[in-house]
C-alpha cells in the first residue's frame, strides 16, 4: 500500500475515532428512576403551574446534562427564587431568597456542576433576545418528591429555570411564560 493511501486511511480512522468521541461526549443517559410520593396536603406549591410528584409515577433522574457550547440547546421554565415562592428553600449558592424582578436562574444539576457555576452569569437568548442572568441554584436531576424539593419531580437534564425578570427581558408576553426553547452559554 503506497503512503498516500496509508495516510488517508489513518485520517479517516482519526475521524470516525473523534466522532465516536463527540457523540459520546453528547449523550447524557437516565441514570436511574425514582418512585413519585403524594405530597401532603398544601405541601407543593404550584404557582407558576409546577408540577406536583404524582402517586406511584416513576420518574427518571439525570447525574449530567448535554455538554456546554457557545450556543447550548435548553428549556427555559418558570420559577420565583422569592420566599415562599414554587423554588422552594433559599437558593443552594448563596442561601437567600431572590427577587423576581432579579434576573436569576437555576440550572439543571450537570450543568450547575456541583456549583461551578455559582454566581456567574449566563446569557440567555430567544425570541430574537438576549439577557445576562445570574446562577444562584440547582434545578435537580437527581432528586425529587420530597420536601427538600416542594414535592415537585426531579428537572430534566436540559433546564435554565429562570425568574420573571429573565422572561421579561426576553419580551416573551405573560400569557406565553412557562416553557420555551433557548440557548445559552457562559457569559
Amino acid at each position: 500500500m503506497n503512503s498516500f493511501r496509508k495516510g488517508a486511511i489513518l485520517l479517516l480512522l482519526l475521524i470516525l475515532s473523534s466522532e465516536c468521541l463527540e457523540a459520546r461526549l453528547q449523550s447524557c443517559k437516565p441514570s436511574g428512576k425514582i418512585m413519585g410520593k403524594k405530597p401532603p396536603p398544601g405541601q407543593c406549591n404550584q404557582e407558576n403551574d409546577s408540577d406536583c410528584c404524582k402517586q406511584g409515577k416513576l420518574y427518571t433522574t439525570y447525574k449530567c446534562s448535554p455538554p456546554v457550547s457557545g450556543t447550548t440547546k435548553a428549556t427555559l421554565t418558570l420559577n420565583s427564587f422569592e420566599e415562599g415562592g414554587d423554588g422552594g428553600g433559599p437558593s443552594e449558592c448563596d442561601n437567600k431568597y431572590h427577587s423576581d424582578n432579579t434576573p436569576v436562574v437555576a440550572l439543571s444539576t450537570g450543568w450547575y456542576s456541583g456549583g461551578s457555576r455559582c454566581l456567574n452569569n449566563i446569557t440567555i437568548s430567544a425570541n430574537g433576545q438576549s439577557v445576562t442572568a445570574m446562577v444562584v441554584d440547582e434545578c435537580d436531576s437527581t432528586m425529587g418528591c420530597d420536601e427538600d424539593h416542594d414535592y415537585q419531580p426531579p428537572c430534566p437534564n436540559n433546564i435554565v429555570d429562570a425568574s420573571k425578570a429573565v422572561w421579561k427581558a426576553l419580551g416573551v408576553p405573560e400569557d406565553d411564560w412557562g416553557q420555551m426553547d433557548i440557548t445559552w452559554s457562559d457569559a
